[in-house]
């Protein structure tokens, strides 16, 4: 006996019943969990993952499973919360932009990646892989460390075991990376060098929400010949906390608020 389609859904209605199925607790998903989520048949599924795919609707990871992709962001950041985001956190960023002539940005968790809300950056920056929308791997970059040390243990311990290699400076032994975390948290910021891409280094900080909570991350990414970006690590931190200060008086400092799915 063959799998029938519900007759009364359209295909919109399927796509739609598709992705409802990702939220904060199903950020990955087997097309198995879909299936059994959607209650659509595994052939239906399959299907309509694939297009999703092929549209960059969805993303397939490393182990097989599937999360939401860049295209869903760039429609989500026409949501008003994703530009009050932006909105409130320009100003900072450009103080940040400023000082350093760095390419700065603001990202958040999504999924086993960071996902880039902003950036500011300019003809006197380097060439660098982030822009708005776009995924980075939480292990080779400064926001994605900053983002990864505040995280759970159940997300530390799915990214320790998934450390691909970018650069020869990638840092992909657990041990050593998890060396950096317990670091990163107990000082309050992440640096990189070239572990995402030559000839760039990162400086990253926390932002807060409600609570106490780490939200986001806020970000600077330098030319690798920067002498020393230790000076920038106060300004940092003091930025992070006015800009942490004003999320939660806007009411965008709740961590649900500013993810995307």
């Amino acid at each position: 006996m063959t799998e029938k389609e519900p007759p009364t859904r359209s295909v919109s209605g399927r796509v739609i019943l598709v992705l409802s199925t990702f939220d904060t607790k199903h950020r990955r998903q087997s097309l198995a969990s879909i299936s059994r989520r959607s209650n659509l048949p595994l052939t239906t599924v399959h299907r309509l993952v694939h297009e999703l795919e092929e549209h960059s609707a969805l993303v397939r990871g490393w182990d097989g499973d599937y999360e939401i992709g860049s295209k869903i962001w760039r429609l989500g950041i026409l949501a008003s919360v994703h530009t009050d985001l932006r909105e409130v956190a320009l100003p900072y960023m450009e103080d940040i932009y400023e000082q350093c002539n760095g390419a700065v940005q603001i990202a958040v968790l999504d999924g086993l990646r960071c996902l880039v809300v902003d950036r500011i950056a300019g003809s006197r920056t380097l060439a660098v892989l982030s822009k708005p929308g776009s995924r980075l791997p939480l292990h080779a970059t400064g926001v994605g460390k900053v983002l990864l040390a505040f995280g759970t243990k159940d997300l530390q311990e799915a990214v320790l075991n998934s450390l691909d290699r970018f650069t020869e400076q990638t840092v992909v032994d657990p041990e050593k990376l998890s060396s950096q975390l317990q670091a990163i948290e107990a000082q309050g910021f992440a640096r990189t060098n070239e572990e995402l891409a030559e000839g760039a280094t990162s400086l990253a900080v926390p932002l807060r929400g409600k609570g106490g909570r780490v939200i986001a991350a806020l970000g600077v990414v330098l030319p690798s010949r920067t002498t020393d970006v230790s000076p920038m690590i106060p300004m940092m931190q003091v930025t992070a906390a006015a800009l942490s200060k004003k999320l939660v008086e806007t009411g965008l400092g709740v961590e649900s608020r500013l993810r995307t799915n």
